[in-house]
């Protein structure tokens, strides 16, 4: 990793993708096609047509796959910082892990964004970027409606955009959230030991604080974690 690279975006891409197998056996999921496209590209689109044009993306999985299917061919402008956890410490670090592990070549303010949803037209609005950096909040997540393999939901969003642990009723996080650098502080800059960390815990705690925002989107999302949902996505 070159630290000072100053992404303002990180994709996550490092999960094996267990609930995808047979497919993922030989296939990251975020390669798997959707609609003629890999799931990771449609991220990698918006970003660049938000003008986010540094980002870094994290592997293990097969991830010299993801590396050759992006590194050459990226929008003009686009670069990408790999954080390879697989190459590092032979796996995945979870969530909370994998962005710790790439602090380094994150700015102080950037996106998160799991490579394996389907979210074609979600905005990585430079305005919202630049609200959030503004504000006070340690995060600002993305809501959405509950889908039928998460009824319950994650989190509420109470008055003033505030994001509730709990709440009577609640929305799924999308995997779309805005993040400080300082939101990570308890964890070792730069995660030198691979520990593995989730990242739910650490949100929990933080909306517990009222450091944590939320916005709603009601836009298309799915999170693509079985073939079934794939085979759907892919439906004519």
């Amino acid at each position: 990793m070159t630290a000072g690279f100053g992404a303002r975006a990180m994709v996550m891409a490092a999960g094996r993708g267990e609930r995808m197998r047979p497919l993922t056996d030989t296939c990251p999921k975020p390669l798997l096609a959707v609609r003629g496209k890999p799931l990771m590209q449609y991220h990698l689109e918006r970003l660049q047509a938000a003008g986010f044009d540094r980002l870094v993306v994290n592997t293990a999985w097969l991830g010299e796959q993801i590396e050759a299917a992006f590194g050459p061919a990226l929008p003009a402008g686009q670069q990408i910082g790999w954080s390879r956890e697989g190459r590092d410490f032979g796996g995945a670090l979870e969530t909370a892990g994998g962005i710790v592990r790439a602090l380094p070549l994150l700015d102080e303010v950037f996106w998160v964004v799991a490579g394996d949803v389907f979210v074609p037209g979600f905005d990585f609005s430079r305005a919202a970027y630049e609200r959030f950096a503004a504000g006070s909040a340690q995060a600002h997540l993305f809501l959405v409606p509950n889908p039928d393999h998460n009824p319950r939901g994650d989190f509420g969003l109470g008055p003033g955009g505030r994001a509730l642990n709990q709440a009577a009723e609640r929305y799924t996080y999308s995997t779309i959230g805005l993040y400080r650098r300082s939101f990570f502080a308890g964890l070792p800059f730069g995660n030198p030991q691979g520990l593995k960390a989730p990242l739910a815990p650490l949100l929990r705690a933080a909306m517990d604080n009222g450091q944590v925002t939320a916005d709603l989107w009601t836009g298309e999302w799915t999170d693509v974690g079985t073939p079934q949902r794939l085979a759907q996505l892919n439906a004519p």
